[in-house]
């Protein structure tokens, strides 16, 4: 049996999510390959001044375009709705906790900090809800991976960071000199796509799909589809301060939607509701009514 070849990014998040596709297909046998991405490389400025989502997906997407490898492993967060011509979501295993984290070295929620503190975060996502609850705060752009934020953390009151990704590395609450508040979504909507790995194949690559076929968990791939189908109607990326987050109980499936002035003074949410099988259809729906909104900003 030939083996199935994964491309992924070499940060330590990255190739624990490798890891976790690989426990979810024993017996077959697996090759990884790092691929450095454009995101790797400028670390030294934000996400939009370099040219947004694409950054981290693009080289491992030329690859899965050229053969060399079978399956894309991604942050599904970081993965752009508009996919090249030819490849396709495939999978997705079931969702970590999609919720961001209030991480600092000096207090314990939120609530805590004192007018005027200094939190870091690369995200506007982030920054406009912060600001939206917390207008007196001062925010600047942070930087790297999860241990690289977690030691900058001497320069700043506090950070933002997704649970997913503390979890995935056994960092959550064990690392000592660190203080943790999970955020609820009402307080910070999570970015699209928080918290799923996404598999990407080439769309005719019918051997691959199969294998994947074995772990994919059809609820969070519907909610990956509503989150992302809002996300792409309404036509932003990681330049822009939009959120969506998905729950499905039962059938039923509820996306709660959001977007933001950068400043954080004007939020508009949006919750919608209807069955898995109208996923991409509730997230257009949340899109075409929260989009008016954005002239407003």
């Amino acid at each position: 049996m030939n083996p199935l070849i994964i491309g992924s990014r070499g940060s330590p998040l990255a190739l624990a999510q490798v890891a976790l596709i690989k426990s979810l297909l024993p017996g077959t046998p697996i090759e990884t390959v790092i691929i450095k991405t454009s995101g790797d490389k400028f670390l030294g400025v934000s996400l939009a001044a370099a040219g947004g989502k694409g950054l981290f997906t693009k080289e491992i997407e030329d690859q899965l375009l050229a053969g060399t490898i079978h399956l894309a492993v991604h942050s599904l967060k970081d993965l752009p709705t508009e996919l090249p011509a030819g490849l396709t979501l495939a999978a997705v295993p079931i969702r970590e906790d999609a919720r961001d984290v209030f991480v600092s070295r000096r207090y314990g929620s939120l609530d805590e900090l004192p007018s005027g503190a200094h939190v870091a975060t690369s995200s506007i996502r982030r920054k406009a809800q912060l600001l939206a609850c917390r207008p007196d705060l001062k925010i600047s752009e942070i930087r790297g991976n999860v241990a690289t934020r977690l030691q900058k953390l001497t320069d700043f009151d506090g950070t933002l960071l997704a649970a997913a990704g503390l979890k995935r590395l056994g960092l959550w609450q064990n690392v000592p000199g660190y203080r943790w508040q999970l955020l609820d979504i009402e307080t910070m909507i999570p970015a699209v796509g928080q918290g799923i790995i996404g598999c990407e194949i080439r769309q005719a690559d019918a051997a691959t799909r199969q294998i994947l076929n074995q772990f994919n968990d059809t609820d969070t791939f519907a909610c990956a589809t509503a989150e992302r189908a809002f996300l792409k109607t309404i036509g932003g990326g990681c330049q822009f301060p939009y959120a969506g987050h998905a729950t499905i109980t039962g059938n039923q499936l509820k996306l709660i939607a959001g977007v933001f002035s950068p400043d954080g003074r004007q939020a508009n949410l949006i919750e919608v509701t209807g069955t898995k099988s109208e996923a991409f259809t509730l997230g257009e729906q949340a899109a075409r009514t929260l989009k008016p909104k954005l002239r407003d900003f």
